[in-house]
């Protein structure tokens, strides 16, 4: 090939490169600190937790955090992270999935301090994204969803004084939806896995209080969508049941869906279980709330 036709031919595919790379709309990850996070433990991309967004083209001005699941100890970044931001593109909602840090690098509270930058950084940059910055959910699957829980029930208030403009507003979500969640620390219904990824073999007991969530539930969680099975045999039922008997005593708006059959970690659901409701129901939920309009 003559030298020129090889450079032209070159720059054509960096430049084709650099197109997919900076996609306006879909697939482009954001490092959640661009300094590099606090906790690390080194400089790789596993010790760089990042959001990936995925916008719609027609945008409802609502944007979601997805929290796919794992156990604590690594990520279902398909079925609970990009096919659930699909989704969510699809009915005009802005989705970030959030890759958090977690087990066997990683514990509490590392995947706290990730979420609560994730819903910052949205929030932070609601304009650049076409998002009403009071619209802004978190939406997790299992651990995600205990993590999702996590969010709703141990936010921070925004400091205005900070240097960092993220860390200036607040990382309280103006919805959660907890997707077959793990909610409780304590024997004899919590995840043993999620349990002692997050907190370690043998957690102090005041500590299994504080990240078992239906303790943590006040009048200030956000409105909670929460879904379950009753067949699930990895993370009881009653893991759902406690949270939304607590969201109810504490007069948080909550809705509560659960499906008699149906194993754990069904993500959006097949066809042909009832289970498959649960992501039509919940983009009513978020209308009826005033939190969604449709595009």
């Amino acid at each position: 090939m003559h030298a020129k036709t090889a450079i032209c031919c070159l720059m054509l595919l960096c430049s084709a490169a650099w197109a997919g790379a900076n996609d306006p709309l879909t697939g482009t990850e954001i490092p959640l600190w661009p300094d590099g996070a606090p906790e690390a433990k080194g400089e790789a991309r596993i010790h760089q937790p990042s959001i990936t967004y995925y916008l719609p083209e027609h945008s409802s001005g609502t944007g979601v955090v997805v929290c796919p699941g794992g156990g604590y100890g690594g990520l279902a970044m398909d079925h609970e992270g990009e096919q659930i931001a699909q989704w969510l593109k699809s009915n005009g909602i802005a989705a970030f999935v959030l890759r958090y840090r977690h087990a066997p690098l990683y514990q509490h509270p590392v995947p706290r301090m990730d979420v609560r930058r994730a819903v910052r950084l949205v929030r932070s940059r609601a304009e650049e994204f076409g998002l009403n910055p009071e619209r802004i959910g978190v939406l997790g699957f299992s651990a995600g969803g205990h993590l999702t829980a996590t969010s709703g029930t141990q936010f921070e208030a925004g400091h205005p004084d900070a240097e960092d403009p993220v860390e200036r507003v607040s990382s309280r979500p103006d919805f959660i939806a907890p997707i077959y969640p793990v909610i409780t620390m304590q024997d004899p219904y919590t995840h043993a896995g999620s349990r002692r990824n997050l907190l370690g073999e043998e957690p102090d007991p005041a500590l299994v209080e504080q990240m078992s969530l239906e303790t943590q539930v006040t009048a200030d969680t956000p409105p909670a969508f929460i879904v379950s099975t009753t067949e699930d045999a990895a993370v009881p039922v009653q893991n759902a049941l406690r949270f939304y008997e607590a969201c109810v005593n504490a007069k948080v708006p909550a809705t509560l869906h659960v499906f008699n059959t149906g194993r754990h970690g069904l993500g959006l659901g097949p066809d042909d279980l009832p289970f498959h409701a649960w992501p039509g129901l919940f983009i009513e939920w978020i209308g009826h709330l005033g939190l969604y309009d449709k595009p």
